[in-house]
């Protein structure tokens, strides 16, 4: 860059420069720098450096050589000599415009800052630095107080909807429930109703049954008698006994008695096991025989066991000495049905595989066995050998209104009731253990009182 050049760049920049060489001779200066030190360009032109500031020519030439060999700008501190004899501290900022060669020197670019404007300029950058920092503080501060704020109003909000959401299925439960209840109300006062209407005949039928048989025999034994006294009975008599066939009809009226006393007995047990189950007059704690409650689930679940797709259900029980448990009757008949009608249901199932795969060798089983633990605690485990549970949806099978049955098949309310009755209602625990495609055990465990 020529002096020329310089000044034309210098000529429209405010601060005060000046374009020296390495020895230190002033090359070319503008006007903020004549300024600066009180007079006229003109009067600047061809002096020294060493001339304008109080530093000696060796701390100049220092300087200088300093930036003459560097890349970066070098800082630095001048005294210039005003023309009105004060002195103004200043700091200079030096940088190489031409590197020194052999055929011309360096040529350095110097600009000059008043050092007091500088420092009060730096003191006032500092503040608005501090408060620009502080404003940014604030902000962070704002914004790490909304963000918590969000965060707090996101957890409020999912503990609200959680609380909401176990509110709803409670009261769906609640609801199921009632109408569950209401039915088994329903279905109690009408069991205990048709019983009632049932019981009477029957009992009179039953009671009948006895003498009508004596009576028959009787009037078999006067017949006998007649035959004996009077072998040469008149045609008309002997047509009539033949027709009637009198030896058949002897024989098997004995065997028609004995149908009629087993039939008559069947429906019996059928309305004792239909009023065991209900125990409409039993709402309350209750101290009763638990393996009446499971035969009389096992007699109204009886068409169910009958032979599916060719393959009878076999059931399997193994009754510990237990003492009488204080219980809700009801209520634990109610979980017998549920979880024993499950095991149908896989049972039947599976013997739909078995028989679309054309296997001969499957037999449907229940297992039901009860024991005395100790003293205070009884367990009823129902086990099958049908298709068992699949692992995804294990841990969902006491989640009320979830089913695997088709719509119209399935509630889902069965395990989920059994489990508050077991657990909330008796203060007991409910467990299972299956293998997919194999077996399915529940056991539940239940106190004494």
């Amino acid at each position: 860059m020529t002096p020329e050049q310089f000044l034309e760049l210098a000529r429209v920049l405010p601060e005060p420069l000046l374009l020296v060489n390495s020895e230190g001779h002033l090359l070319a200066t503008n006007q903020p720098l004549a300024d600066m030190v009180g007079l006229r360009r003109q009067e600047l032109r061809g002096r020294m450096l060493v001339e304008l500031v109080t530093e000696s020519s060796d701390e100049i030439l220092k300087y200088l050589q300093a930036c003459s060999s560097s890349r970066a700008m070098v800082l630095g501190c001048l005294t210039l000599c005003k023309n009105d004899g004060q002195k103004l501290i200043c700091r200079s900022q030096g940088a190489v415009i031409q590197p020194w060669s052999t055929k011309s020197s360096a040529l350095i670019l110097l600009r000059l800052e008043n050092r007091v404007i500088a420092n009060n300029n730096f003191v006032l950058l500092n503040k608005k630095i501090d408060e620009l920092a502080k404003e940014v503080q604030k902000r962070k501060q704002a914004e790490e107080a909304l963000w918590k704020a969000n965060q707090d109003l996101e957890i409020r909000v999912d503990k609200r909807t959680t609380a909401l959401q176990k509110t709803l299925n409670e009261l769906q439960l609640t609801q199921s429930q009632l109408i569950q209840a209401e039915k088994m109300s329903g279905l109690g006062q009408m069991v205990a109703g048709v019983a009632h209407e049932i019981n009477n005949p029957v009992n009179f039928i039953y009671a009948n049954l006895h003498h009508a048989q004596k009576y028959t025999e009787d009037l078999m034994n006067l017949i006998q008698m007649y035959q004996q006294i009077y072998p040469n009975s008149p045609m008309e008599i002997q047509e009539q006994i033949q027709l009637i066939d009198l030896d058949f009809l002897i024989k098997d009226i004995i065997k028609l008695f004995q149908s009629m006393r087993v039939g008559t007995e069947r429906i019996q047990k059928v309305v004792k096991s239909l009023r065991n189950f209900s125990r409409l007059d039993e709402a309350s704690l209750k101290s009763v025989n638990i393996h009446e409650g499971i035969d009389s689930t096992l007699m109204i679940l009886e068409h169910r066991l009958q032979a599916i797709q060719e393959y009878p259900i076999t059931i399997i029980k193994k009754y510990g000495q237990l003492p009488n448990i204080t219980c809700y009757p009801c209520q634990l008949n109610q979980v017998f049905m549920n979880i024993i009608a499950n095991a149908i249901d896989a049972l039947e199932e599976s013997a739909i595989i078995t028989h679309e795969q054309k296997l001969t060798t499957y037999n449907p089983q229940i297992q039901i066995h009860t024991n005395i633990l100790d003293d205070k605690w009884v367990t009823i485990t129902v086990a099958d050998n049908g298709v068992g549970i699949n692992e995804e949806i294990k841990s969902k099978l006491f989640d009320p209104f979830f089913t695997t049955k088709p719509v119209g098949k399935g509630t889902g309310l069965g395990l989920s009731v059994s489990y508050q009755i077991i657990v909330e209602k008796h203060g007991g625990e409910i467990s299972y253990s299956s293998t997919s495609g194999k077996s399915t055990e529940f056991v539940i465990k239940i106190p004494v009182r």
